[in-house]
Parts: structure tokens; C-alpha cells; sequence
């Protein structure tokens, strides 16, 4: 439940929940491989006159390839994220502001979750911060150990 009407925040606050499926059209265009769903869970309220603040959480699995060793891993997504939503045209040009039609019916977060998402991911992962990479002149992997080259001088 990614799409909230906002009848429904007359009685307060509106838990959201949802599960998005790792071919789900919202990632088209992201270069992201998903290892399963992706989770995103949070809380929409109205902070102002067609202005809504959603809290929320996102958490999945990315397949992802280290940029020293090149070796592909699972990289785990675990980011809160925190959106105002708003009809008032005068925020049209804050990036920290998604946009609503007027008249307002009803809150999709899942442009917030699919931006936050893309900006949350490092576009250089590391498999493991101390990653050796691999040998400059050989190519073999120094995780599993020093390669034969010894030193190379420049």
C-alpha cells in the first residue's frame, strides 16, 4: 500500500507497508538487479494544508560488482527515507519537494521510494572495505593472497 488516499488521514497518521517485486516497473531505468523484494514500510501524515511528511524505510538486496576485484555480492539496502509531499506551487523548484496534482486525492510514495532508493547506493561498491582488488599487472585476485608479479617497480 504505496498509494494513500488522503480521506484517510482524517482519523490521523497512515501506517504504510509494502513489498515490491524485483522487476517491478518502478525500477526500470536504474540499472539495479534486485537479489528478491525490496521492502518499504513507513508512516504518511498531513503536516500543513495539502503539504504530507512521510517517514518510511526501505530494505532489500542488491546484486551489485566490487569496483576493486570485481567480484559480484549481495549488497544489503537498509535506508530510512524521509519525503514531504505538497500541492503549493510556490515549492515547484525544491528538490526536496515531490510535487501533487491539485486537486489532491490521494499520495503514491513510490517516486520517493524509487529516488531514495538510487541515491541511497553507492555507484562504486566494495564487496568489503578493505578489499585488496586485483594485481595492476597480472590481474589476479589479492584476496586470495599476493600474486606472483612480487614488486613491480614504475
Amino acid at each position: 500500500m504505496l498509494r494513500i488516499d488522503i480521506r484517510e488521514l482524517h482519523r490521523g497518521p497512515v501506517e504504510t507497508v509494502g513489498s515490491l517485486a524485483p522487476t517491478a516497473p518502478l525500477w526500470e531505468g536504474l540499472g539495479l538487479e534486485f537479489a528478491g523484494p525490496v521492502a518499504v514500510s513507513g508512516r504518511l501524515e498531513a503536516s500543513g494544508r495539502a503539504d504530507y511528511r512521510w517517514r518510511g524505510r526501505i530494505r532489500g538486496e542488491v546484486k551489485a560488482t566490487c569496483r576493486r576485484c570485481l567480484t559480484e555480492f549481495i549488497q544489503a539496502v537498509d535506508t530510512p527515507i524521509e519525503a514531504l509531499f505538497s500541492a503549493n506551487p510556490d515549492l515547484e523548484d525544491d528538490p526536496t519537494v515531490y510535487l501533487l496534482e491539485e486537486p489532491v486525492t490521494h499520495v503514491d510514495v513510490s517516486k520517493a521510494v524509487r529516488e531514495e532508493l538510487g541515491l541511497a547506493l553507492t555507484a562504486y561498491p566494495l564487496c568489503r572495505e578493505n578489499c585488496a582488488g586485483l594485481c595492476p599487472h597480472c590481474g589476479a585476485d589479492l584476496n586470495q593472497g599476493p600474486c606472483r608479479c612480487g614488486p613491480v617497480s614504475p
